[in-house]
């Protein structure tokens, strides 16, 4: 059994550690996407969204979760951020890019997390959220996005980013960060609606289906990149 992770909120050295890492990343990030060449396709789909009077739960895979955050900056989306040392970082430094947080995850407050996130759509704003996240299987959705929509009536709107030149961290996620001035393909599939009066074995149903949507966006993705 691995060790619990340390209450970095009693530890002043873990707490200037997050500052720090806010501090430096906002601005590291900031100039790196100031280089991205940017291609999208798909676009409509979430224009769609929007102009029906909907708040999308943005899906996409933790290991893109660099490049989203600048793509998409200043848009009034709530992302759901991990209630941990990590969470804490990330968050100083997307909320530096215009985000809000709910904070939780998949093994520690993920209810109340999920009902932050609810309560903020029902405000009206989109949610994002990594479906793998926060600890993986890799590419494998969790159950979180598809009870958003489901006690929201709002869709899924799932989407994948592949930049042309990038490094791949050594990381269970396989984290990508492109290079500077890479090309950078942001690619959005089709709205995703869960029925709200969707039972245990349709909702594992609709799992199964978003994850091959979602896999099925990234070659979209990576032919735009390297195109």
């Amino acid at each position: 059994m691995s060790a619990p992770e340390p209450n970095w909120k009693a530890s002043r050295s873990l707490r200037a550690k997050a500052s720090l890492i806010g501090a430096v990343g906002y601005p590291a990030i900031r100039l790196l996407g100031l280089s991205w060449r940017f291609v999208v396709h798909g676009q409509e789909h979430l224009d769609r969204v929007r102009a029906q009077g909907q708040f999308p739960v943005m899906a996409f895979w933790h290991g893109r979760i660099l490049p989203s955050i600048y793509f998409f900056r200043d848009r009034d989306i709530v992302v759901i951020t991990s209630d941990n040392f990590d969470g804490e970082w990330t968050a100083k430094i997307i909320h530096r890019f215009g985000y809000t947080t709910a904070r939780g995850s998949t093994s520690r407050n993920a209810a109340r997390a999920a009902l932050r996130a609810k309560r903020r759509m029902e405000e009206g704003h989109a949610v994002g959220i990594t479906v793998d996240g926060p600890r993986g299987p890799a590419l494998v959705v969790q159950p979180g996005a598809l009870w958003l929509a489901k006690s929201t009536g709002n869709p899924i709107v799932p989407f994948h980013i592949e930049a042309r030149s990038h490094w791949t961290a050594p990381s269970w996620d396989a984290s990508q960060i492109p290079y500077p001035f890479s090309r950078v393909a942001v690619v959005f599939g089709e709205p995703f609606h869960v029925p709200a009066d969707a039972d245990e074995a349709a909702l594992e149903a609709a799992r199964v289906e978003l994850g091959e949507r979602m896999l099925a966006l990234r070659p979209r993705a990576l032919a735009l990149a390297t195109d």
